[in-house]
């Protein structure tokens, strides 16, 4: 069982930054990898980027590379996703997911949080 608690969605102009933050707790010890997910109204669910929990590894849809950062404090079970040269295409509800094996889907999921960006 692990609860993950999402905080830093707001409304931010086209160019802007946010970051997002996203706490875990509860069987931590298992938490295999971490990634971001957003779900724009009337589209699929896609992956933003991804974190192994134990080593750096990471990885990014094409869409955000060179503009998005996650990064983790393990010591604070918390990961982050930065967020620069936002626009309007990024909105969406941002969802933080956590895995316990590299051979299953993601099974712990956070609320979302929004993110709304204006031109």
């Amino acid at each position: 069982q692990v609860r993950l608690v999402e905080s830093g969605g707001g409304l931010v102009q086209a160019g802007g930054s946010l970051r997002l933050s996203c706490v875990a707790s509860g069987r931590t010890f298992s938490i295999n990898g971490m990634a971001w997910f957003r779900q724009a109204p009337g589209k699929e669910r896609e992956r933003v980027a991804s974190i192994n929990w134990s080593i750096t590894r990471t990885s990014y849809a094409d869409s955000v590379k060179g503009r998005f950062t996650i990064s983790r404090d393990k010591a604070m079970n918390t990961v982050y996703l930065q967020m620069n040269s936002l626009k309007p295409e990024d909105t969406a509800v941002y969802y933080c997911a956590a895995k316990s094996s590299s051979l299953v889907l993601y099974d712990y999921w956070g609320q979302g949080t929004q993110v709304t960006v204006s031109s």
